[in-house]
């Protein structure tokens, strides 16, 4: 009777011939949290500058609704009024879009930097690795031809 090949062992030591590095997904889950969490600083600095824009903006607007609303003498200055709120608005809201648009290309800018960055070390450790992955391979084939 022929006995039966134990498979199970022969994988073991197959696959026990190549090392396996897990420093490198060890580097690359480091990278990918401190890029998101350089990411998300520059998402949350935006969110609050904004924030503030918009505060600023509604505060003024409300002050000055609060001088529109003020009981007049004639009915001429009720059109004056209306006529300087609704020009002061249209300045408010140029110069109050200009401020939205200097936060948005300030994300841009520092997003595109940190991607850069992110992509040159990510090649960069990505050729290491294969350098050590191929290294490993060469001296477990070699090691395992010469048995």
């Amino acid at each position: 009777m022929t006995n039966t090949p134990d498979f199970t062992t022969m994988l073991k030591d197959a696959l026990g011939s190549f090392p396996v590095d897990t420093s490198a997904m060890d580097g690359a889950f480091k990278s990918t949290v401190s890029l998101n969490e350089k990411l998300s600083t520059v998402a949350l600095t935006a969110a609050e500058k904004s924030a503030a824009v918009s505060n600023k903006w509604a505060a003024d607007t409300l002050a000055k609704l609060a001088d529109m609303s003020k009981a007049k003498a004639e009915p001429a200055d009720y059109a004056k009024a209306i006529s300087d709120f609704a020009s002061s608005s249209s300045e408010v809201a140029a110069e109050n879009m200009a401020n939205f648009a200097e936060i948005a290309k300030k994300v841009q800018m520092e997003t595109v930097e940190l991607m850069m960055a992110a992509g040159k070390g990510m090649s960069a450790d990505a050729q290491a690795v294969a350098t050590k992955a191929t290294a490993d391979v060469t001296a477990a084939a070699k090691k395992a031809t010469a048995k």
